[in-house]
C-alpha cells in the first residue's frame, strides 16, 4: 500500500531529468549505507512502536491481517535498517512508472514470509538467530548498496 501511494506521487518528479532522479536515488542509497554502517548518525522518521504480540493471540487470521496492515503502512512499526527509506525513494523518483512500486511491494512481502519461513527451516531457531544477528548490519549495507545499483540500472 504504501508503495502505491509513492507511486502515485511519483508522476510529481517526472519533470526532473532522469539523471537527477538517478542520482538523488543513489544519494539516497548511500546515505542509508552509510547510517547501516554506523558512519553516519541519521534520524529517520518512523512511528517506532511494536506491534503488540496479542494481536496475533486473539483471531489468527483477523491478527495477521492487522499486523500486515501495520506493518506494510508504517502505522506501527519499529525499522532498524535504512533499506526500506532508499527504496522508498527509488520509488517515489521512478519516474511514474508502476514497477518498481510492484517490485518493491513484492519483494517486502517476500521478504517478510522468507525471514520465519527460513528460521523454522533451519532445524534451530536460536542458532539462527545468532548467525542472523552477527550478520544482520553487513546486509542491511549490501541491500542499500543494491537499491543504488538497480536504480542506475532501471533508470537508464
Amino acid at each position: 500500500m504504501t508503495a502505491a501511494v509513492l507511486w502515485l506521487l511519483s508522476g510529481l518528479f517526472t519533470p526532473v531529468p532522469a539523471g537527477g532522479r538517478q542520482g538523488l536515488i543513489v544519494a539516497a542509497a548511500l546515505l542509508a549505507a552509510l547510517r547501516d554502517a554506523g558512519k553516519l548518525s541519521l534520524r529517520l522518521p518512523q512511528n517506532a512502536r511494536q506491534i503488540p504480540q496479542d494481536v496475533l493471540r486473539r483471531h489468527l487470521a483477523r491478527g495477521a491481517l492487522q499486523f500486515g496492515f501495520e506493518l506494510g503502512t508504517g502505522v506501527r512499526t519499529y525499522v532498524s535498517a535504512s533499506a526500506p527509506y532508499a527504496m522508498a525513494v527509488a520509488v517515489l523518483l521512478s519516474g511514474g512508472s508502476w514497477a518498481p512500486a510492484l517490485a518493491a511491494g513484492l519483494g517486502f512481502g517476500a521478504g517478510r514470509a522468507l525471514t520465519p519461513s527460513l528460521r523454522r527451516l533451519s532445524g534451530d531457531g536460536e542458532r539462527w538467530d545468532d548467525l542472523l544477528a552477527r550478520r544482520l548490519s553487513g546486509m542491511t549495507v549490501v541491500c542499500s548498496a543494491l537499491i543504488g545499483a538497480a536504480a542506475c540500472a532501471v533508470l537508464q
